[in-house]
């Protein structure tokens, strides 16, 4: 398990790159207007038009994890509650609710 990037919702993607540029991040990379990536080397940024935003509106954490299934499990024994997985374009995620109700993201990278 890592911290694998921090999901912000972006209603002007040009304005928010610049700011977070500003703070010394580097774009990885940029998907139009819907999506962009920025890092410090460690941990990503994701800028995240209305279309990219797991949780509508929310800045949402995002875990990386070996296994999807297995990591879902442990959360919902853990007293977490998990939507079904989808499959994006990179990844297969799940938006999990921690038992004070904080969403956040786990995913596996595909191969």
């Amino acid at each position: 398990m890592r911290i694998g990037h921090v999901i912000v919702p972006a209603a002007d993607l040009d304005a928010q790159l610049a700011c977070y540029t500003a703070l010394g991040l580097t774009v990885k990379f940029r998907d139009g207007d819907r999506y962009a990536a920025l890092t410090d080397g460690t941990v990503t940024i994701g800028l995240a038009d209305a279309s990219q935003q797991p949780v509508a509106g929310r800045t949402l954490l995002g875990v990386a994890v070996d296994d999807l299934d297995a990591t879902l499990a442990q959360l919902v024994a853990a007293g977490a509650t998990a939507a079904e997985p989808v499959v994006g374009p990179h990844e297969r995620r799940a938006v999990v609710t921690d038992p004070g109700g904080n969403p956040f993201v786990v995913y596996q990278r595909l191969p």
